[in-house]
């Protein structure tokens, strides 16, 4: 075929391109270390925490002293907040940045053989002084777990032994918000799961709020993921293959996808294409479940961070544990498709590249002629 021709420079791309998407399987790009942050602050036990953008630390809660922490990202671990006012001995559970007004808000609990106590506090972020201090309305057998917090400043408070979300305004007046039947439809039935599990006696727990006017919550006892309307609390089932049994706490990420963790299993990478309607598994990552992870947040670049907090040890007692940790899962699955994105570019550009210098022989060649 003679050199000149129009159909030379389309098989020319053609065969590089079939090359490069079907030739042999390129060696994946060495991706940086995981982030891991080791820390130590005796007899901590934090069962939760929460990002500060602003601040770039990350706070946390602690089960059994009333203090919050900060951490930074190389380790240094501050007492944040002191709060003596609350009950000897409350456990600060679930906590939420609101970053518009510069709120902490933290739910407050009393674990038997306490008196009975649950109530959700905010705190200011930069004077750090305490705005109020909300107790929760009961219905008899109550358990504060988690919370979230939507753009208008309302905050959502899981009860995990009433199985219902209170709601709190922006003036700390709480209120029942949504008590679904659907969160006692169902029960677990463990196969292979310790009928005796702590999972098995928690219900509604980790809230994330989503920019599109609603929660997502877990149920730990029955792995289900329910959607519930912010305006007036319905609630249903989001629709899934995989139920995520012992869930403890959920958090989004900017391009949707959320994460569950589960302290005596794993972390679930979930997507969805229809505001939640239904959702997939699309990856899972390895926890380390001697070190009990009860709590997932988003950090800065929309990096995974679990909770290593050792609640399950700080349960039976203090034992004078000093180290905690928060580290980065990411996904391997993501990882190999970044990589996949990568080697399509570079063999998109070297086409471009043997097209151009294509071309340009044959105008030299042109050129050529002419003179």
């Amino acid at each position: 075929m003679p050199i000149s021709s129009p159909k030379q420079p389309f098989l020319v791309i053609i065969t590089i391109i079939v090359f490069f998407l079907l030739g042999p399987r390129a060696v994946p790009v060495v991706a940086r270390d995981a982030h891991v942050i080791n820390f130590r602050s005796s007899n901590l036990y934090p069962e939760s925490l929460a990002w500060d953008p602003l601040m770039q630390h990350f706070l946390l809660g602690s089960l059994r002293q009333r203090v919050i922490t900060a951490v930074s990202d190389s380790g240094i671990a501050e007492t944040y907040i002191s709060d003596t006012d609350l009950p000897a001995d409350a456990s600060i559970l679930g906590l939420a940045v609101d970053t518009t007004r510069n709120r902490l808000l933290a739910v407050v609990h009393s674990y038997p053989p306490l008196p009975p106590f649950n109530a959700l506090a905010a705190y200011d972020l930069r004077s750090r002084r305490r705005l109020f201090l909300s107790p929760l309305p009961s219905e008899g057998i109550d358990a504060a777990n988690d919370v979230a917090v939507d753009y208008n400043g309302n905050a959502f408070v899981t009860n995990s032994g009433g199985n219902f979300i209170w709601k709190v305004t922006t003036d700390g007046s709480a209120s029942i918000f949504s008590k679904s039947p659907k969160y006692l439809a169902e029960r677990n039935s463990p196969s292979d799961d310790d009928d005796d599990s702590p999972h098995n006696y928690l219900g509604l727990n980790g809230i994330a709020y989503v920019s599109k006017g609603y929660l997502l919550v877990v149920q730990s006892s029955t792995g289900k993921v329910f959607k519930v309307d912010a305006e007036d609390g319905t609630a249903r089932k989001v629709l899934l293959k995989e139920e995520l049994i012992g869930a403890e706490d959920i958090a989004l990420r900017s391009d949707g996808m959320a994460a569950v963790v589960a302290p005596m299993k794993e972390l679930w990478l979930l997507k969805s294409m229809d505001s939640w309607s239904e959702g997939a598994v699309y990856d899972k990552a390895e926890v380390n479940v001697q070190r009990f992870p009860t709590s997932v947040v988003v950090g800065d670049k929309d990096r995974v961070y679990v909770l290593y907090g050792h609640v399950d040890e700080g349960k039976k007692g203090d034992s004078g544990r000093e180290s905690f940790g928060i580290a980065e899962l990411r996904s391997k699955r993501e990882n190999e498709d970044e990589s996949v994105w990568i080697f399509v570019l570079i063999g998109l550009g070297f086409v471009y590249f043997v097209f151009w210098k294509y071309q340009m022989a044959r105008l030299l060649k042109k050129m050529n002629k002419l003179n």
